[in-house]
């Protein structure tokens, strides 16, 4: 019989492989933003996987609270922790956790985080939602931080012939003329991505529009 969700099983796991060889070049990996446990991707996995096998995930009302004891430590695999748990539990999410998931994404913000939030969990709650998620993601679009604009454009990454091109241009043209690398690579990868749906749209697209260097050559990287 599994145990009551306890955050404490994560923490206790993760520091009995603690590698301080491991952890400064995976920091300076991330241009050294953050501290590291020096956990590698597949030995993470394994990790949370037994945590998940051994303890019940917390009941939907505590989900935030549950992330923010992880995402609120300093090493960035407690992040990552964080995440996979939200990820665990996004069918329990909606549009009214959304100030909850755009405060994760301005929260130690870096490509890594953000990119596995915006396609995943933010995308989920969007589709589920999809008149009002819209509206939302066009003020996510407009806000100050870049991360917040970054996940406005990459969360309809997975829905391939559920996109709505609209949308998807809209904000991208809201962001083309952008100096910011991260919002350049965003909009290259979000065209890349649904070229594999639709390669025509993406074409005409970047022929129809102006778009910053990177991002018209990432987006038709996969084009002939």
């Amino acid at each position: 019989m599994k145990k009551e969700w306890e955050h404490r099983g994560i923490i206790e796991k993760f520091e009995a492989h603690r590698s301080e060889e491991l952890a400064g070049p995976m920091s300076a990996y991330m241009r050294n933003q953050f501290p590291f446990l020096g956990i590698k991707t597949p030995l993470r996995k394994v990790l949370l996987k037994e945590q998940f096998q051994e303890y019940r995930l917390p009941e939907p009302e505590r989900l935030p609270e549950e992330v923010w004891k992880l995402y609120e430590l300093p090493e960035r695999e407690y992040q990552y922790a964080a995440i996979a748990l939200l990820e665990k539990m996004a069918k329990h999410l909606a549009l009214a956790d959304l100030p909850f998931l755009r405060q994760l994404i301005e929260s130690k913000s870096w490509w890594d985080s953000v990119d596995a939030i915006a396609p995943r969990t933010l995308g989920l709650v969007v589709k589920n939602e999809r008149a009002a998620g819209t509206h939302f993601m066009l003020e996510w679009s407009q806000a100050e931080n870049m991360w917040t604009n970054r996940a406005a454009i990459l969360h309809q990454l997975k829905y391939k012939q559920e996109t709505d091109t609209m949308l998807l241009s809209r904000i991208i043209l809201e962001h083309a003329a952008s100096p910011e690398f991260f919002i350049q690579k965003s909009i290259g990868w979000a065209l890349r991505e649904y070229a594999k749906t639709d390669a025509d749209w993406v074409r005409s697209f970047v022929l129809e529009n102006e778009l910053m260097p990177l991002s018209k050559r990432e987006a038709m990287k996969n084009i002939n």
